[in-house]
């Protein structure tokens, strides 16, 4: 097998799965031809999407496909569920041809293996799940032996070898990709409902492909939950490495939803792996119009185009990183000595700007921070009773820089000062100082309960030896000017993490709680939201950070709390102001499951097998349950994307058929084919049976 892999180190240790965790560097994977379009190698990262109208409708799907096109999609992948859409697919492909559009288009096959062999002879790419292509699944625990094992996977060898044949003789390329939510029941129950589960599924496939030297293949390892998405393809590249492979990797976070909670979890997902210089081609799957996936997925990939590599200067030996407690391939977090209520097992704190304002309003500042300036970052104050209503997404701390307040805060709320400005306070409760770096020594006056100490790479290095044995008040705040952040910040974290050298206890680091601080200047809206939610995003699901802390100055002159901009073309609004960069923290802390603090929709972004409008239910469905803190809905809009590809969700509304829809509890059925009329209420009866249901205030 012919490989142009560049492996990062001679010996492939067990954390390796990138070239570099502390400098950008793209892994450079085989090319595969996809008609004219090359994806791999040294090509750009090529930009995918779905079209979601009935595949028989020849006329609507390629106008679809061309809206999808002129956005900047490269390649068209279209639903097959029969033999009869596979036929179609050639009207589709002559009319698109017959306008002047040559994209390439790729067949999504599920269950039907008929299907993919006559796509394969008229598409340029078919995409198999290894989950349903040759499987069924009824959630079944099967006991296999060796021998019983082999002959299943003997049983899939027959099955999937006439549609590689295809492929070969028609120089068509294939995915082979893997979903989470329908592993098989084989998989299931020999390698449990894990990331290893997904790599293995893939590599079952990929294998009978290396038997007949077919290696046109691009792979994926799509979740909805951004962890196991994450674990599955870094686990996937460390196992091509060990194995000298080095096909090319189409990355996708699958049922992200829609609006700001779809373009964070998508960034989260997809973000933190480009961030690794992993990923080929990408996928934004939101349960909006196609064309709206494209500008996002452009945003997400247009920081590399011209990423530098970043400073090496602390490049640590792989055999350093080896013995880190750290792992790639699964989520733990960075064990810390709690301080107040950061660190330890609280959940990671918000950290929200207002140092910007002033107690004297300017053409260049805003005014001064009044109770009602606490509105935008969840604390809403009532004159008439004097007293405070916190929402579910009330940031933990405010910083205030040099500024005062005469007036009192919130009993949850902590204010942070600069450390000179907090020597003068005369009310110190519930106020923290802010040192910079060396100044926390030298200053005399700090908080017997909770200081915050400011660091870069550079000063934390100089400070390691003073903070080896800190008392038990002492929080980091991580930040950098790095165009590579997370690449910087998680390098931060290994040093913190590192052994001491004169420590009693020299296998361990220092326990110290870390807030992750990132400053977005000269940028959109929509591309702070995106790149912030990929750097915040990427360290957090490795396991790191107490706290974050995200500052975004908008553009003077605005109305910043009233103000909406349009998100990339679609009809989602993003507000401007610190509410935004509030509910933006809040967002990547949801979307990596390290904090949740609102009702979570796995909703998958439509095809040509979806039985309702999705767009429109989800919306129904979000109207009557955006107050079900923790709460995960599931909204899929047929079976193929039902049970399984919900995952973990607590609740399944899932069409059937034209008109009915399956509730689910969990992997259970609970109502089968209900009416869509009545299905959303008898979802929240469902939800109310249950003890879930909590009434609005």
């Amino acid at each position: 097998m012919p490989s142009n892999i560049q492996h990062p180190t001679s010996n492939i240790l067990k954390n390796i799965y990138c070239n570099s965790l502390f400098e950008y560097s793209r892994l450079k994977t085989r090319e595969v031809k996809v008609g004219e379009l090359r994806i791999g190698g040294t090509n750009p990262i090529r930009i995918q999407s779905m079209t979601t109208t009935d595949t028989m409708d020849t006329i609507k799907t390629v106008e679809q496909s061309i809206r999808m096109i002129e956005a900047g999609c490269e390649l068209v992948r279209i639903t097959a569920p029969s033999i009869n859409e596979a036929k179609n697919l050639e009207n589709i492909k002559n009319e698109l041809r017959k306008r002047g559009y040559n994209t390439p288009i790729c067949a999504d096959i599920h269950f039907t293996p008929n299907a993919a062999e006559l796509a394969a002879g008229i598409v340029e790419k078919v995409r198999v799940n290894p989950g349903n292509y040759a499987d069924r699944k009824k959630f079944e625990h099967i006991e296999y032996t060796d021998k019983s094992y082999d002959e299943e996977l003997e049983r899939i060898r027959e099955r999937f070898l006439p549609l590689i044949k295809i492929c070969k003789e028609n120089g068509t390329a294939m995915r082979i990709g893997t979903n989470h939510g329908s592993l098989s029941d084989r998989i299931l129950s020999r390698y449990g409902d894990t990331p290893l589960g997904m790599v293995e599924s893939a590599l079952e496939f990929l294998r009978i492909c290396e038997e007949v030297n077919y290696f046109d293949i691009v792979l994926s390892m799509k979740a909805s939950n951004t962890q196991v998405m994450v674990q599955a393809y870094r686990l996937l590249v460390h196992k091509m490495l060990e194995t000298d492979r080095n096909y090319p990797l189409h990355l996708g976070v699958t049922e992200a939803g829609d609006g700001e909670d779809g373009r964070i979890k998508s960034a989260v997902g997809i973000g933190t792996l480009l961030e690794d210089g992993l990923g080929d081609t990408i996928r934004v799957s939101l349960t909006e119009e196609p064309e709206f996936e494209i500008p996002v997925a452009k945003n997400l990939i247009e920081r590399y185009s011209k990423r530098k590599m970043a400073d090496g200067r602390w490049q640590m030996a792989d055999g350093q990183v080896s013995k880190l407690s750290y792992s790639p391939f699964e989520y733990r977090r960075r064990e810390t000595a709690p301080v107040v209520n950061i660190g330890g097992y609280n959940v990671p704190r918000v950290v929200a700007d207002f140092s910007d304002l002033s107690p004297i309003p300017s053409p260049q500042r805003e005014g001064r921070v009044t109770p009602a300036s606490f509105g935008a970052v969840g604390y809403n104050y009532s004159e008439k009773f004097d007293k405070w209503n916190l929402s579910d997404q009330a940031c933990d701390y405010i910083y205030l820089g040099n500024n005062e307040i005469d007036f009192e805060i919130p009993g949850t709320l902590g204010l942070i000062y600069n450390a000179k400005t907090f020597s003068k306070l005369k009310n110190k409760t519930r106020a923290y100082p802010l040192f910079c770096g060396e100044e926390y020594f030298s200053m005399e006056e700090r908080s017997k309960e909770l200081n915050f100490v400011s660091v870069d790479q550079d000063s934390l290095k100089n400070l390691k030896s003073k903070i080896q044995n800190p008392d038990s008040t002492l929080v980091l705040i991580f930040e950098t000017n790095n165009e590579h952040s997370m690449a910087e910040q998680r390098r931060m974290f290994f040093e913190l993490m590192s052994p001491l050298s004169d420590s009693p206890d020299k296998g361990k680091g220092l326990k110290i709680p870390v807030i992750i601080k990132r400053t977005y200047k000269d940028i959109s809206e929509e591309k702070f939201q995106l790149y912030s939610s990929t750097d915040f995003g990427g360290l957090l699901l490795d396991g790191f950070g107490d706290g974050v802390w995200i500052s975004y100055p908008y553009p003077k002159g605005r109305n910043t709390e009233k103000e909406n901009s349009t998100i990339a073309g679609s009809k989602q609004q993003i507000p401007l102001g610190r509410g935004a960069t509030n509910s933006t923290a809040f967002g990547i802390l949801q979307a990596t499951r390290t904090r949740i603090s609102k009702t979570e929709y796995i909703s998958c972004p439509s095809c040509g097998r979806t039985l309702f409008d999705l767009q429109e239910t989800t919306a129904k469905i979000r109207a009557r349950t955006s107050h079900l803190k923790g709460v995960k809905i599931g909204i899929m809009g047929c079976i193929v994307n039902g049970p399984g590809e919900m995952a973990d969700a607590d609740y399944g509304y899932v069409g059937t058929s034209v008109g009915k829809i399956t509730l689910y509890k969990g992997k259970e059925v609970v109502k089968k084919n209900i009416t869509a009329e009545t299905a959303v209420d008898e979802l929240i009866e469902l939800i109310k049976s249950n003890g879930d249901w909590v009434e609005t205030k």
